[in-house]
């Protein structure tokens, strides 16, 4: 296969075009880009606010339903899993979460602390429940689901239905058939590639500064903006060589890794820290969560008309979303041969689990540090940040050089592994035709690499507004759930077509219907690779 006539270069040209008409944009006009971005926002939040907030109770109850109907049962091809279950795992959480996971561990108890929601009286013993019970609330069940409810039609199009490409255009064009327009098609890349950089900036804006700081306090230094570009270029080497060899060889490997060294990190924090505080801490925090999860799933707040339902809740599921169709694509490469089941219940499930030990953790360490006045946490967040505050938390610890070389090489892993995957799926979206293995050019991987580092650095280095680039890349969260929803209708149709008339023990049992499904599928769906580049 012609690498070169591979690439689509129209999406790339119109693509990049728009990264950089939007960098330099806020480098020569900050103030009204960050005008114009936070108008955007507000409206996003405060007009469409219950739309996200219905969206995601949705996602949770279908995928209930998926799961535990005779649908489950659907294999991903005829193939056996290419990954154990713990490397398949350690890749979801790796390339879902990364290391702004650690920041938000130790810290955002803090915000719900000092500004609590459903009525709750400001730092109290009551408010520091509720802060926990949302840590979990917000990074468990509902946001894999939203990651989840993407996944199932990208995958069950690429494996089942055999589409040659791996993007969400691709999705739409089978479902629509006909009525499918090739200028839409464009538009739903260009935003997907827009909201992936824009949220590998926010990760990066976070998790940046955050380990540099862990370097300065061990090294006695000053952090500065010449260690977080030395940091940023160690980061792109490490994941471009992690992307030059591949996800079995590369990102699988550093995932086992970095997910081992995860474990061992919140393991050693749990018997050095507060152990009986933090373990009754999580245990409320999981009971009062899932005792109100419907009612925290759809709290509005509409008589007191409070801003934290549009300033957390909303804000989540709004930048989850623009991790949505990366988590989509990568999910579809590393789930081939797995049942829809089997992704359901390790994205969900899996991924909620190791959140909840996470945070309930990490945060109730934190909240420990506060409590018994080692270290005025809340002061330090507002006075200081919270990448100050992560590494002075950290240093209440006996050997705390040990705990924050460990942080820094773990948060290090977590960036390289995210954009890694990230890497991926921009290289594949950008593709016209998959190999067989389904893996994009290794040189599209590559540049995009680049791109991904390079905007980042850019941004510092003009001094534009990173958050306004964030800001922007959330805003695309809403033309994006409208594209979910289009592909829902055509997996739900998918599904019905080809398993409806099955039973559970046929689809599970008889490999036979797969190959019948499969054949079928190449017959009904018909993907020319050149019509992508009119």
């Amino acid at each position: 296969m012609n690498n070169e006539r591979n690439l689509d270069k129209p999406l790339m040209a119109i693509s990049l075009s728009v990264i950089l008409f939007v960098v330099f944009g806020l480098a020569l006009y900050p103030e009204q880009g960050n005008a114009v971005a936070a108008q955007l926002f507000s409206t996003l939040t405060n007009q469409f606010g219950e739309l996200f907030l219905l969206f995601g109770f949705f996602s949770v109850i279908f995928l209930a339903w998926i799961a535990l109907s005779k649908y489950g049962e659907i294999k991903l091809g005829s193939a056996k899993p290419e990954y154990s279950q713990f490397t398949y795992l350690a890749m979801m959480v790796c390339a879902g979460l990364g290391s702004a996971t650690v920041y938000w561990a130790f810290v955002e108890w803090g915000y719900y602390y000092m500004a609590p929601p459903l009525g709750v009286e400001a730092y109290t013993p009551l408010a520091a429940e509720w802060a926990t019970s949302y840590n979990m609330f917000h990074w468990g069940i509902t946001a894999w689901s939203l990651y989840c409810i993407a996944s199932l039609p990208v995958a069950y199009s690429f494996h089942v239905k055999k589409n040659p490409q791996l993007k969400l255009s691709a999705v739409c064009e089978s479902i629509m058939g006909k009525y499918y327009n090739a200028a839409v098609g464009r538009i739903i890349d260009t935003i997907f590639i827009f909201s992936c950089v824009g949220a590998m900036g926010i990760t990066l804006g976070l998790s940046v500064p955050m380990v540099t700081e862990g370097i300065a306090s061990l090294l006695g230094v000053e952090s500065s903006f010449a260690m977080n570009v030395g940091l940023m270029l160690f980061i792109t080497a490490l994941f471009s060589i992690s992307s030059y060899v591949g996800i079995e060889k590369g990102m699988a490997k550093l995932s086992d890794m970095n997910t081992k060294l995860a474990v061992i990190f919140v393991l050693l924090i749990l018997v050095v820290g507060p152990t009986s505080f933090i373990i009754s801490q999580m245990t409320n925090g999981y009971g009062l969560m899932l005792q109100n999860f419907i009612r925290m799933s759809l709290w509005t707040d509409p008589v007191e008309g409070g801003t934290f339902p549009t300033s957390w809740t909303v804000f989540y599921w709004a930048y989850w979303m623009t991790y949505v169709p990366f988590m989509a694509l990568f999910v579809t490469k590393v789930s081939k041969g797995r049942t829809l089941k089997e992704v359901i219940f390790s994205m969900v499930i899996g991924g909620s689990a190791g959140c909840f030990i996470f945070f309930g953790v990490l945060g109730s360490f934190s909240m420990n540090v506060h409590l018994t006045e080692l270290i005025d946490v809340t002061k330090s967040i507002t006075e200081n940040g919270g990448s100050a505050t992560v590494v002075a938390v950290l240093q209440t610890l006996p050997m705390s050089s040990i705990f924050i070389s460990i942080f820094i090489v773990m948060s290090t892993l977590f960036l390289a592994t995210t954009l890694d995957s990230a890497s991926f799926t921009l290289a594949a979206t950008s593709t016209n035709q998959l190999d067989e293995n389904a893996n994009p050019p290794t040189v599209l991987r590559m540049f995009w690499c680049v791109v991904l580092a390079s905007v980042p650095l850019t941004m510092m280095f003009i001094d534009a507004p990173l958050n306004t680039v964030q800001t922007l890349a959330i805003v695309t969260s809403l033309p994006l759930t409208m594209v979910i929803f289009t592909m829902l209708y055509g997996f739900c149709k998918w599904i019905k077509e080809d398993f409806g008339e099955l039973s559970a023990a046929q689809i599970r049992g008889t490999a036979q219907v797969q190959k019948t499904v499969i054949e079928k599928a190449q017959e009904t769906v018909v993907i020319d690779p050149a019509a992508a580049n009119s």
